[in-house]
């Protein structure tokens, strides 16, 4: 199948999306590379022709779900608390993704593109946690990173397993949360 006859236009960045909703559907555990091709309308080699198995298209798919987050995170401004909210509100937009980001034993954590993503995701936050003016944050900005970055995973997590009551705004009480935790 050739680029100018497929109909996506796209044809690596059309797997992706679909794997990324068909992990959002069922987990990553609950697709294979032949339904994926299936399920995105491309011949049943497609998939592998791009990927290779399944751990270089998770491999992809996160490196992809982590320069999605760093740019979500860059376009907050660098105030934590809307760092914060761009953090979550991107996992709650990018479950598919989110789930293969952080479940390492899918993909090659090695890979360049995805080292590169993860590390250029985690400058910004960072950024938006050297904006905080708690002086516990400023003495240990080490300890201040994990301790927000736990906070807003550890929310996203939660609200994405309906572990605690989603009847609210996630966006509201993921603000409420980084107040309570760092402005004393």
């Amino acid at each position: 199948m050739s680029k100018e006859t497929y109909h996506h236009g796209d044809l690596r960045a059309a797997i992706l999306a679909e794997a990324a909703v068909l992990v959002a559907q069922r987990g990553a555990d609950g697709i294979s590379l032949r339904e994926l091709a299936r399920a995105a309308g491309v011949s049943h080699a497609a998939p592998a022709h791009h990927f290779g198995d399944r751990r270089g298209l998770f491999t992809a798919l996160a490196a992809e779900g982590y320069r999605l987050l760093a740019a979500a995170l860059a376009a907050a401004t660098p105030d934590f608390i809307d760092a914060a909210k761009a953090y979550v509100r991107f996992a709650l937009d990018h479950p598919g993704h989110y789930a293969v980001m952080f479940d390492r034993s899918l993909y090659d954590d090695t890979d360049h593109a995805l080292v590169e993503a993860e590390a250029a995701a985690a400058d910004e936050l960072n950024r938006g946690v050297g904006t905080l003016g708690d002086a516990k944050a400023k003495a240990d900005p080490e300890g201040a990173a994990l301790a927000a970055w736990s906070m807003v995973h550890g929310f996203a997590l939660l609200w994405l397993n309906g572990a605690i009551d989603t009847a609210g705004d996630p966006i509201d009480t993921v603000e409420r949360l980084g107040a309570i935790m760092f402005d004393g």
